[in-house]
């Protein structure tokens, strides 16, 4: 009898059988951890196949034998009903061991899985690394000082990243590029940032301030991190610019397989849109921080100081404050005024804008900072209350026709209206046809991803338009 032979099975990605389905499902949930996988997830990522001679196959047990021959290597943790549901291919891109790719066909979603890696050094010659290493002691919850970090310009952030896309670097987890920035999504972030050390998609926070993306520009980062499981869509884009004035798409500068791109991509992104959230570099040259949340940029250069605001505070600056929080929807929180001299009302108008902006902590103290300051005299970031309409009509909200419209059991050309428009602006996958003019949970989910896509949460991203949601919707 001839000595058996073992060989690689792949299965086939196009293929319905019961067989590769079940390889797929295990090689997907097998994602090792030296890939970005998770420890507990770590399982069999290939099924070995015993072959054995022809002539010994068919004469030493026919069918059963082949059948005992296709057994796969059971996986290190056992395959849920809710993991077989959320996985239905894999398509190996670059390298059968170190790169897979899920493909949720379910839900339409492309590339549903985008692993990167974990912290780590810088690698490469030591003029790459010049300024050292972050302190790799830091907590990946500690937020860094911006004064600890390099200092780097917008400009300087978009051509280092474009140095990536014309040399066309290949993506990969475990390599590092001449530069000494590893060649994952995080690690292209880590590079264009000029970080001391190599990042990931849980830690880049830290050397970031959160805003708006109403306020994005040119050099700031789009972030979805998966906490339950950071291979499952985890991944980071930079922004590069609108590209018309609806703000619908921006161009965004990525590291994904097969290699780093420049291309126009949906805010903010083919799948999670709704989950990804802006954020700004710390270290970013001509910026500063201050109470009343987050960056605070050199536009804001009209803001009087924090001394002309506060307790004991009688000035012009406290009036103009009131006037401006009255026009952003503050009026409820004035029985008199507003007037120079600052009051209650005046620090509570003040949070609740802060608050509309998802601040949160001292970012939402009631004193207006330089960036509280530089929202409300230009007129951007969320009105008071405003978030999904939710506190009275808007004088924005053209043609809006009431909440009343939009419930369980309603059927009008209103909702059909809204659900194509909802398609338009690329918020119409939960559709399985329509939309038509009856309500369904379809249309509910569909409004919720898009109120999600604006930053709100929750009661004011509940799926049900208000006159903010539909000005924004159609604006």
């Amino acid at each position: 009898m001839s000595v058996p032979v073992f060989e690689e099975f792949e299965p086939a990605p196009d293929c319905g059988c019961p067989g590769c389905a079940r390889h797929r499902r295990d090689l997907a949930l097998g994602l090792p951890v030296r890939a970005g996988g998770h420890p507990a997830a770590h399982g069999a990522r290939r099924a070995l196949v015993l072959v054995t001679a022809a002539g010994a196959v068919l004469g030493g047990g026919g069918a059963s034998g082949a059948a005992a021959a296709l057994a796969p290597v059971a996986p290190a943790r056992p395959v849920t009903p809710a993991d077989a549901a959320g996985v239905t291919d894999v398509t190996d891109v670059t390298d059968a061991v170190d790169a897979v790719d899920v493909a949720d066909v379910a839900d339409g979603v492309r590339g549903s899985d985008t692993p990167q890696g974990g912290r780590a050094p810088l690698h490469g010659p030591p003029a790459a690394q010049a300024g050292g290493p972050l302190p790799g002691a830091v907590p990946t919850t500690s937020q860094v000082s911006a004064e600890t970090l390099r200092r780097t310009t917008r400009t300087e952030i978009v051509n280092r990243a474009k140095t990536w896309v014309t040399a066309q670097v290949p993506y990969s987890m475990e390599k590092y590029w001449s530069d000494g920035y590893r060649q994952d999504c995080s690690g292209y972030i880590s590079m264009a940032w000029n970080l001391g050390s190599n990042e990931w998609t849980g830690s880049l926070d830290r050397f970031a301030v959160r805003i708006d993306r109403t306020e994005l520009q040119p050099g700031d980062i789009l972030l979805f991190h998966n906490p339950a499981d950071p291979t499952r869509g985890s991944h980071v884009t930079i922004f590069g610019g609108w590209t018309d004035y609806t703000h619908t798409s921006y161009v965004a500068y990525e590291q994904t397989k097969p290699r780093t791109r420049k291309q126009a991509t949906p805010m903010a992104y083919w799948e999670n849109s709704a989950r990804y959230v802006a954020y700004r570099y710390k270290g970013l040259a001509g910026t500063t921080t201050g109470a009343g949340g987050g960056p605070a940029a050199s536009g804001a250069a009209a803001y009087p100081g924090a001394s002309k605001f506060g307790p004991g505070a009688n000035n012009a600056h406290v009036t103009k404050l009131g006037r401006l929080l009255v026009a952003r929807g503050g009026q409820r929180f004035y029985t008199t005024g507003p007037g120079p001299r600052w009051g209650e009302a005046d620090r509570r108008a003040t949070r609740a804008f802060q608050l509309a902006q998802g601040w949160k902590g001292g970012e939402a103290d009631g004193l207006p900072g330089p960036h509280t300051w530089k929202l409300l005299v230009s007129g951007a970031g969320r009105d008071i209350g405003g978030s999904s309409g939710s506190s009275g009509p808007s004088a924005d909200a053209k043609g809006f026709p009431g909440r009343g419209a939009f419930r369980p059991g309603q059927s009008n050309a209103y909702v059909e209206k809204l659900g194509k428009q909802l398609v338009k602006r690329g918020f119409g996958k939960h559709y399985l046809s329509g939309p038509g003019p009856r309500w369904t949970e379809a249309d509910r989910r569909n409004v919720e991803a898009f109120q999600r896509a604006q930053g709100w949460r929750g009661a004011a991203a509940d799926g049900y338009p208000g006159p903010e949601t539909w000005r924004r919707l159609f604006r």
